[in-house]
């Protein structure tokens, strides 16, 4: 498996870009965002997702590790292949498409050329859950902050769990909540939790 590809820029297209690496120039198909990016003649570093078919291998380029894992999040949705999840990524920035997930924005997934309202509705149904697990790079925005372990903290994050909230999403909810408020109690805390998992 082809994880990321060093090296020059050589051509840019509307739609892809090819980066020559140790004497082979390798066409990688990417988003107007990635590719804008790029300066044809300087060094580049790309995370790749090769897709095989019966009758030829694609390769996919990223900015960053986030993209490339919504986009092999996006396949598992029946009716989802390669090319609309670029689609995806090219209409809606990570970020952005993570909160739609989260929110069920239906209108903003329905911009993307090829997705209506149903398959809409699938990617919402399918996705929510797992769109939180995919990491966002450290810096980025929405990246996760450092968990800090207090008393606070980990009696809250009981108490979620204890009402029947996931761990995976108890925790970062928490982490946001105590980064906001570092003061907060536990009973403030709590409120404010279970006000962003409303």
């Amino acid at each position: 498996m082809i994880a990321s590809l060093r090296g020059e820029v050589v051509e840019l297209a509307l739609d892809h870009v090819v980066l020559e690496a140790a004497g082979v120039g390798y066409q990688l198909n990417a988003t107007p965002a990635t590719l804008a990016g790029l300066t044809r003649g300087e060094q580049a570093r790309l995370y790749t997702a090769l897709i095989v078919r019966e009758d030829s291998m694609t390769l996919f380029g990223f900015a960053d590790t986030e993209a490339r894992d919504l986009f092999g999040l996006l396949q598992t949705v029946s009716g989802v292949g390669p090319r609309l999840a670029m689609a995806v990524l090219a209409v809606l920035e990570p970020e952005s498409l993570r909160k739609a997930l989260a929110a069920g924005d239906i209108a903003a997934l329905t911009r993307v050329p090829g997705i209506g309202k149903r398959g809409a509705e699938r990617m919402v149904v399918e996705l929510r859950d797992k769109v939180n697990l995919v990491p966002v790079p450290a810096g980025a925005p929405g990246a996760p902050v450092a968990a800090v372990r207090t008393p606070v903290r980990d009696q809250v994050v009981e108490a979620l769990t204890g009402l029947g909230f996931p761990l995976k999403q108890a925790e970062p909810t928490v982490d946001a909540v105590l980064t906001e408020q570092p003061g907060a109690d536990n009973s403030t805390a709590l409120r404010a939790a279970l006000g962003r998992l409303a």
